[in-house]
């Protein structure tokens, strides 16, 4: 585990895990019967327009909370609805879990343990803390996680940091420091915000090692041409781009420039 910055830690007292799901039928039953098992605390699902019989699924757990969408709105933005409705019910923490089957609900309360020990604002899951053995890998697309050592590299040259995984999900949030962020982003580009603002709050963060695990019979569409590497990598230099031009603007810093161009 990896840590940056400092403040008094506090307890977690009211958890809250939410989970955005997008055409999940084929997981979210086994992906909630799971974290039941290991934790028994409030949960939020984040439907965002599916349509595959999702909502289906959801209705069978009763004790799940779950806030729809009409349409498809992006990742981002199910995170940011669940994390609205974190703050406006007093909930203190919010653990964020994808729902493919590649994040163990086993490790949820790790994440809470792990919280209330240290004065982290953030503990952020990392897939390549320890490395993955050649097993682990042989499923992961090379251009994954090219994008992913390329975008996480930029973003330790520019905050200081020594993050090891940009794009888990696997997270822990305290809800006081999520309210000092003034996220925006939709898209599957939404946790490069969230660094860049962290960083510029001064929140602590640390990484908590997890399981790489990649189910290729769970394989998604970005959307949106995303699927094109070289569109979703220009993509993400964008968010990059435009969150670093907005702290320069607020904050009148000499911030150092984004080169959006992939390096060979």
């Amino acid at each position: 585990m990896t840590g940056f910055g400092g403040r008094a830690a506090k307890e977690p007292k009211k958890p809250l895990v939410v989970i955005p799901v997008y055409n999940e039928r084929r997981s979210v039953r086994n992906v909630l019967s799971e974290l039941f098992r290991h934790y028994d605390g409030e949960v939020l699902a984040v439907d965002d327009g599916s349509t595959d019989g999702t909502a289906q699924e959801l209705a069978r757990f009763p004790g799940v909370q779950v806030l729809r969408h009409a349409t498809n709105l992006g990742y981002g933005r199910a995170l940011r609805d669940g994390f609205e409705y974190a703050i406006r019910l007093g909930h203190d923490v919010v653990v964020t879990m994808d729902c493919d089957e590649q994040h163990e609900p086993a490790q949820v309360p790790v994440f809470l343990e792990r919280l209330a020990q240290t004065d982290a604002d953030i503990i952020s899951g990392s897939r390549y803390l320890k490395e993955p053995t050649a097993a682990e890998l042989q499923h992961v697309p090379p251009e994954r996680r090219h994008i992913n050592s390329l975008i996480t590299n930029l973003l330790n040259t520019l905050c200081g940091w020594q993050l090891t995984d940009a794009f888990c999900g696997f997270k822990a949030y305290r809800v006081d420091a999520l309210r000092r962020l003034r996220l925006d982003e939709d898209g599957y580009g939404f946790p490069l915000q969230l660094w860049l603002q962290a960083w510029q709050a001064g929140l602590r963060i640390e990484e908590l090692a997890v399981p790489l695990i990649y189910k290729p019979n769970f394989e998604r569409s970005f959307g949106r041409g995303l699927d094109d590497t070289r569109t979703r990598l220009s993509y993400y230099l964008r968010v990059i781009g435009r969150e670093l031009e907005q702290i320069s603007r607020m904050n009148a810093l000499s911030v150092p420039a984004c080169n959006c161009k992939e390096q060979a």
